[in-house]
């Protein structure tokens, strides 16, 4: 009997194949890459010089990486070579996409099987697609490789260039990257535009209309105003961002007008100037493709790129969908079979397409995978026979999945747009016109099953005739009928700032853009909310001051790099490295050395030709009256010469770059900062009283003269204050902390009640205990301590044990119990042997058993966290031990 070893990058797809493979397979995960490029100081040491010493890259010899098997994957790697001893086959099952195809490579390389290797690429994890793989194994595909490692070398070389330069003139521990910051420059570039933005205000009039005779007579229906004396009434597309009427065959009705028309038309006639009808046909959605499915996750269940790729990656996984990076819409001739199906089972045959529809890429370079994102299986599971299996966001987007999925071949939606325009004259002769839309759907097609969200665009309703709705009908009426008019009311409105990025749409701006790839999207937004250069505020992407900092230095002083066609052709040149069409080694060298003739400036030179960077230029946004804006250690602030001397004042974190205007800023010097609120004098010591803001949060000090000894007394506010309402009783109350309690009887030491950096605790010699409330450091009794005492110690800042936040299951390792707990950091995921932090992106209402199992996977694979000793003190010189023979 043969013994067959499969190795894939997931623990829960490996459990998953496992189930249906039979005995004589082992299936077995990498868990991702086991090696990659080492950092500079990972380096051996004669491999130290050079380019290669500092990139891992030998740049002068065809720019070849230096890889090494991760610290963390030592052992997996061991576990994975004593597994393939006793295997007479290998199969290399690692995902179908570049990054998949280069751990497999990485895989053959490292492990150096002696047995017969296949590649296998498992586009869904069902037995008809694990059949169908296994019956058409191929090699490694090696230009996907190469496509692969030229973007991870170019990224070390961009990274490593790069960063240092924004450590030396900005911060510490900044990056940069090819797609990640041509991204950030997107999110800037919109604030920007938000900040420079100058609203315009227009006006327009609506009316109730009721037909006086006919079939409906006495209903009615509301239309607006749309055009004056042959003229189409101004709408917030017809201004520019600086408020100017960029249209001059528009009439921008003014509040005055507004107003003399409405009394202009208050005793006018009206009569039906034009009915029109117009048929109504929608064609469906194409099937998700990673981008979309990103983008609808994000409007329709209010995800993250990273949550809503989490949740989609454990359904493939698991065997629910088809492999989840795909920039392809097309279906499999099985899956349009299994589609119409159900769609006529489920909504009736004339619901179906008369012919099967056919979907193709608008990107000539999709190729990451063969298909569109859709149910595994030949024949597709409905959401009601997985619901006892799928819960929360699962069983959201396994149901969004399988509707899109069967829709796209269902008929169109079709039915009539009718439009009706109601003419009249003003008492001072100005024709108007007032103008209504319905549409009414006769079969619903695809609509019967789903219906694709969009980005709401900025004048979206002034882009409807009035009251334009879906399944709105009109009354019937006939070109110079009379109807009756009420309630004419003027309305005013005034143009919006350009919209922030969602995330979605955010990911929808680099597909257009043509920046990155599907299975680099996500992790492109994730990163920049990680390392806090954007904060995500009611779903919308908002720049800090960082960001603006490391776009103003990157567009000085690397301006290709931050060029949206330059990146995107960057892009098609990894594609055309996947293909074939390009060499790495020449890509490569054009990038870093430059391209010959008139081409793009090479990376090396742009380095060393900097020159001088101004940081405190970079750093610095004015604001008005010389007040500027900057970044700093402690967070950004305001900042102001007073009489020769430097104020500052810290710029709250919810306070969005746009809404930073001068009278802002001066708010902020009046509650903190420079200046200060008195509340009066201390009644014993004379001292004035003041309360101020800091750099750590608001607090109250006393003002004592120059010539005073030691340091003033101080507190901060509690949680409950504030700097507009705290009164001198309150700094008073405050400044008294710590508040004796009492005596313990037994011991007789002082227990005093105290406000720390964790919160408000009780205080008994070195013993210290966490008090719920901050209220308590003022009520607390001697009584109430002793028994907080009494009770077992759970630590500084530890309130009593918690309930779980939420339950996982059962670890398939430990076979203990997985769940999330809130720790002291955070909240996490246990089994009560293995602890992991909930990373950045995932949250624990989207956390699934799948990726909790995963991440406790990963953390056992790293091993125990090495510790810091401490250095050792200088001990005498010891013989050294002989080397051990090998």
């Amino acid at each position: 009997m043969t013994h067959k070893l499969v190795i894939v990058e997931s623990p829960t797809k490996s459990r998953t194949i496992g189930g249906y493979l039979g005995a004589d397979y082992e299936v077995v995960s990498s868990v991702g890459h086991i090696r990659d490029l080492p950092q500079p100081s990972e380096m051996p040491a004669d491999k130290k010089t050079g380019s290669l010493g500092k990139f891992a890259v030998d740049v002068e010899n065809g720019f070849a990486p230096f890889y090494v098997v991760s610290p963390e994957k030592k052992k997996l790697v061991a576990d994975l070579k004593r597994a393939l001893k006793g295997a007479d086959e290998l199969y290399l099952a690692t995902d179908e996409d570049r990054e998949g195809e280069a751990i497999a490579w990485h895989l053959l390389e490292v492990l150096k099987p002696k047995v017969p290797v296949k590649r296998l690429a498992f586009h869904e994890i069902t037995r008809e697609g694990i059949e169908r793989a296994l019956a058409n194994p191929r090699d490694i595909d090696m230009e996907l490789v190469e496509a692969q490692e030229a973007r991870r070398v170019l990224d070390r070389l961009y990274g490593y260039e790069v960063s240092p330069v924004l450590w030396r003139k900005i911060q510490q521990g900044l990056s940069a990257g090819r797609v990640q910051s041509v991204a950030l420059r997107l999110v800037v570039d919109r604030e920007k535009e938000r900040m420079a933005f100058q609203s315009a205000e227009y006006w327009d009039l609506t009316a109730t209309f009721t037909a006086s005779e006919g079939a409906d007579a006495g209903k009615g229906f509301t239309a607006r105003l749309t055009t004056v004396d042959g003229k189409r009434v101004a709408t917030g597309k017809d201004f520019d961002d600086r408020g100017v009427l960029k249209n001059a065959k528009v009439h921008h009705v003014t509040a005055g007008e507004a107003g003399a028309l409405a009394s202009g038309l208050a005793h006018s006639s009206y009569s039906v100037s034009s009915v029109e009808s117009k048929p109504y046909k929608r064609r469906p959605a194409a099937p998700f493709i990673t981008s979309s499915l990103i983008q609808e996750a994000s409007r329709k269940m209010r995800l993250g790129a990273r949550q809503a790729m989490g949740v989609a990656q454990g359904l493939y996984q698991r065997g629910y969908i088809t492999y989840m990076r795909s920039d392809s819409p097309a279906l499999s001739g099985e899956a349009i079979r299994a589609a119409r199906a159900q769609a006529s089972e489920l909504y009736g045959s004339d619901s179906v397409a008369s012919s099967p529809r056919v979907y193709a890429s608008q990107d000539t370079n999709a190729q990451e995978a063969h298909e569109a994102i859709r149910p595994a299986g030949d024949k597709f599971r409905t959401p009601a026979s997985v619901r006892g299996e799928l819960s929360g966001d699962e069983f959201r987007m396994y149901e969004m999945i399988w509707k899109r999925t069967v829709a796209s071949q269902m008929a169109d939606a079709v039915g009539s747009t009718s439009t009706v325009r109601i003419g009249a004259k003003t008492a001072a002769g100005h024709a108007v016109e007032f103008s209504a839309s319905g549409t009414i759907i006769t079969s619903p097609g695809f609509l019967a099953a789903y219906e694709e969200s969009k980005e709401r665009s900025r004048y979206e309703d002034d882009t409807k005739e009035a009251t334009q709705d879906k399944d709105k009908r009109l009354p019937q009426l006939a070109e110079g009928q009379q109807v009756e008019a009420e309630d004419l009311e003027p309305i005013t409105h005034a143009t919006t700032p350009p919209p922030r990025f969602t995330q979605g749409g955010m990911i929808q701006e680099l597909e257009d853009r043509k920046l990155g790839r599907p299975s680099t999207y996500a992790s492109t937004v994730d990163v920049l909310v990680a390392r806090e250069y954007v904060r995500i505020d009611k779903q919308t992407l908002v720049p800090t001051w960082i960001a603006f900092a490391i776009v103003r230095l990157l567009e000085q002083h690397f301006p290709t790099l931050v060029d949206y066609a330059f990146t995107a052709e960057m892009e098609a040149g990894l594609d055309r490295i996947a293909t074939g069409e390009r060499d790495q080694r020449a890509w490569l060298h054009e990038f870093y050395f430059g391209a010959d003739g008139d081409g793009p400036e090479g990376l090396k030179n742009l380095v060393e030709s900097l020159g001088d960077i101004d940081a405190k230029a970079i750093n610095t946004f004015e604001i008005g009256e010389g007040i500027a804006a900057r970044p700093g250690r402690y967070g950004p602030y305001v900042e102001r010469m007073v009489d020769g001397e430097r104020q500052t004042a810290s710029i709250p974190e919810d306070l969005a770059p746009d809404e930073l205007t001068v009278a802002k800023a001066l708010e902020l010097f009046e509650n903190q900062g420079g200046d200060e609120r008195s509340l009066g004098k201390h009644p014993e010591t004379g001292y004035e009283i003041v309360a101020k803001g800091g750099r750590y949060g608001p607090y109250v000090t006393e003002v004592l003269p120059e010539d005073a000894k030691g340091k003033p007394a101080t507190a901060s506010l509690l949680k409950s204050m504030s700097l507009e309402t705290i009164t001198l009783d309150d700094a008073l109350t405050l400044m008294s902390l710590p508040r004796e309690v009492g005596k313990d009887p037994e011991s007789g030491d002082v227990i005093t009640a105290q406000n720390g950096r964790y919160g408000p605790y009780l205080k008994k010699g070195t013993d210290s205990r966490s008090l719920e409330t901050e209220a308590q450091m003022f009520t607390v009794t001697l009584e109430e301590a002793l028994k907080i005492y009494s009770e077992p110690k759970r630590g500084r800042g530890r309130p009593a044990a918690k309930p779980p936040l939420k339950e996982l299951g059962e670890d398939p390792v430990s076979k203990k119990a997985i769940v999330i707990k809130e720790g002291r950091f955070g909240e996490y995921i246990t089994d009560g042997e293995t602890n992991v932090t909930i990373p950045r992106g995932d949250t624990v209402e989207g956390m699934t058993s799948e990726r909790a199992i995963e991440l406790l996977q990963e953390k056992r694979a790293k091993g125990p966290a090495k510790k810091k000793r401490a250095p050792a003190k200088k001990k005498p010189a010891a013989k050294k031990a002989a080397p051990k023979k090998k």
